[in-house]
């Protein structure tokens, strides 16, 4: 069997009995890209990263502008002062641990942070004393609750509320116990518990509302994208159907209007040729619209077993994944190859070599009296895309490399 020409080309000729078969070799890459749902969920985190920073800048102001100077301004007149500031300063510990958490994207132990603040809330009310009861030095009142709230971020509100709640039992348990029933000291507490925790309960259940809206809008704005997508989309497969129609009329319509007018001899071997080739390039156009993993493979697999079909044994090899090539370039790398396997004899060898930066697309036929289909021999570069054949009287030898620039 003879060998093709000198360079980079196919060196082993021989057929296969018929058999077309591939040998893809390398592995392939996929990427999903993110869908409409991971859009909405990135609108709706950063929306709530903005509301727990504003919840950590209230807890942590508060208790040190508002309650640390009020501890220390009624230190000596506090029943227990130690066990004030010692509460004072194990929740601002915990603040501080909890916000770290929070900017981190994490949800700090909310069990056992609100058992802790909950003993302190108890052991502060009863340390602080009757004198300042309703005092800011009994900072437990008024700031308490924004670290309740910053321990309990992205748990339900009804778990705020159930330890408000509790904070309110503790509270009254206080003022009771400080024998402060007169009806005075009791509308007082009533004000105390609401005007301390209406706010916080406001702000934890707006920031979950607004990260909600935030989380649909976002994903209404990604559907209503993916629907003009798929528009755009749809609109450019039409064209790219037109174009395709074109493609397949001009490549069929002479040979069709030969034979139709009896101009053309089905008998004759260059009508059939000619018939040969307008129905390989019409089986490739065809399976550009295919959605397949590889489409270069695949548009030159229905070239192949058209081939195959019209009683040429041919063998095609891919080494490699071809990259995401244009339709373009694709068809550039595939037409001189198709035209070839139109002209070929015997037996034929299709070789697709591969990588991330190159293609190479090589057929090795017999060589027989005849003109060549791909066009005179030689060199031909045309944009990315460059086209050799040669011929020497023995075989025949197509090629077809594109590289990335």
């Amino acid at each position: 069997m003879p060998t093709p020409p000198a360079g980079n080309r196919d060196r082993d000729p021989a057929a296969t009995g018929g058999a077309t078969r591939a040998r893809p070799e390398g592995p392939a890459g996929w990427t999903d890209a993110a869908g409409a749902g991971g859009a909405a969920t990135a609108v709706a985190r950063a929306s709530d990263r903005g509301a727990r920073i504003a919840a950590m800048a209230i807890a942590l102001a508060w208790h040190t502008a508002i309650g640390l100077p009020a501890v220390l301004g009624a230190w000596s007149g506090l029943a227990a002062p130690m066990v004030v500031a010692a509460g004072w300063a194990v929740t601002a510990a915990i603040g501080v641990a909890t916000g770290v958490r929070l900017l981190r994207g994490a949800t700090p132990p909310a069990r056992c942070l609100t058992v802790v603040l909950l003993v302190v809330d108890a052991a502060v009310f009863a340390a602080a004393g009757e004198r300042y009861l309703f005092s800011a030095a009994n900072w437990v009142w008024s700031g308490l609750a924004w670290f309740f709230l910053l321990v309990l971020w992205r748990r339900p509100v009804g778990w705020l509320l159930a330890v408000l709640g509790v904070h309110g039992v503790i509270a009254l348990g206080a003022v009771l116990g400080q024998g402060a029933t007169a009806p005075a000291d009791l509308t007082r507490y009533a004000m105390y518990v609401y005007g301390t925790s209406s706010l916080p309960v406001a702000v934890f259940a707006g920031a979950a509302a607004i990260a909600v809206f935030a989380r649909d809008r976002a994903a209404t704005a990604a559907a209503a994208g993916a629907v003009a997508a798929e528009g755009v989309a749809a609109e450019r497969a039409r064209e790219d159907r037109r174009a395709r129609l074109a493609l397949v009329s001009g490549t069929a319509e002479e040979v069709l209007a030969a034979l139709a007018a009896g101009h053309a001899d089905p008998a004759d071997p260059e009508v059939r040729r000619r018939c040969v080739l307008a129905a390989a390039r019409l089986r490739r156009l065809i399976a550009e619209s295919d959605d397949v993993p590889d489409p270069l493979l695949h548009e030159l697999r229905a070239a192949a077993d058209l081939a195959e079909r019209n009683g040429l044994p041919i063998e095609l090899i891919a080494i490699g994944v071809p990259p995401d090539l244009p339709v373009e370039v694709r068809r550039r790398l595939g037409d001189p190859l198709t035209a070839a396997l139109a002209d070929a004899r015997r037996w034929a060898r299709l070789t697709v070599v591969a990588g991330a930066d190159e293609v190479v697309v090589s057929l090795v036929t017999p060589d027989h009296d005849g003109p060549d289909s791909t066009g005179p021999p030689g060199a031909d570069e045309a944009g990315p895309v460059e086209h050799v054949h040669e011929r020497d009287g023995e075989i025949r030898w197509t090629q077809t490399r594109w590289r990335r620039t």
